[in-house]
């Protein structure tokens, strides 16, 4: 895990350090609403999952390639997880998993620029994250009398010890629009890997969902 965190991070340095005079930096934050996909080869165990409000925020680069064309990369920090919510006439129970992760996206970027001077854009490319911190909080009511706890998750391998692998990649699509400095989007992460420790000859696996709205600024030179 040490060994895939800093090979992304020098693959990360190596892009920042590119000697480019047309490089775009911009700061980004926006709304996270998160979603887990749980399943085996016979059954979806995800189908009642809510989707989980959280945030993202960090920075991102541009390497142009053309006049349409350019390389992105950047540093994120992002919420993932889901709710799960069941109750009857005097009960209910809640459980809600907020997942904290560094992600890497790597993204092919087509702009297309009107006369008008805004912007269309589109985004394609695979992503890489490390867990961070994760935390699982329950809520109980029954008859009225209410309860709470949290757990902090536990990352790693072990399907006896831990909850979830922390190393998560996938595939981050979206598009959106520029106007001037200011950057609108939209995008969703599809998680490819599966980042359930346990082992299971009928295919169990988890993957994470996120769809993002975001809103960025961009630094120097605005033209």
């Amino acid at each position: 895990m040490k060994n895939i965190t800093k090979l992304l991070l020098v693959v990360l340095v190596s892009l920042l350090s590119a000697n480019s005079n047309a490089q775009i930096f911009r700061i980004i934050s926006g709304l996270n609403l998160s979603n887990m996909l749980i399943k085996n080869d016979l059954d979806t165990y995800s189908d009642d999952f809510k989707m989980n409000p959280g945030f993202h925020i960090g920075g991102t680069i541009e390497f142009p390639l053309s006049n349409r064309l350019s390389l992105g990369t950047g540093l994120l920090i992002d919420t993932k997880g889901f709710i799960v919510k069941e109750e009857g006439q005097d009960w209910y129970q809640k459980e809600k998993l907020n997942l904290y992760y560094l992600d890497i996206p790597i993204v092919l970027k087509v702009l297309h620029d009107f006369e008008s001077g805004i912007k269309v854009y589109g985004v394609v490319g695979p992503y890489f994250g490390v867990g961070l911190v994760g935390k699982i909080k329950n809520e109980q009511e029954y008859q009225g009398q209410k309860d709470s706890d949290k757990e902090d998750v536990e990352w790693g391998n072990d399907e006896y010890e831990d909850f979830f692998k922390r190393f998560d990649s996938g595939l981050t699509f979206g598009g959106g629009l520029e106007i001037k400095a200011i950057l609108i989007g939209i995008s969703y992460d599809l998680g490819l890997y599966n980042i359930s420790p346990y082992s299971s000859a009928n295919g169990f696996k988890m993957n994470n969902r996120v769809l993002r709205f975001s809103i960025g600024y961009r630094l120097g030179n605005t033209n």
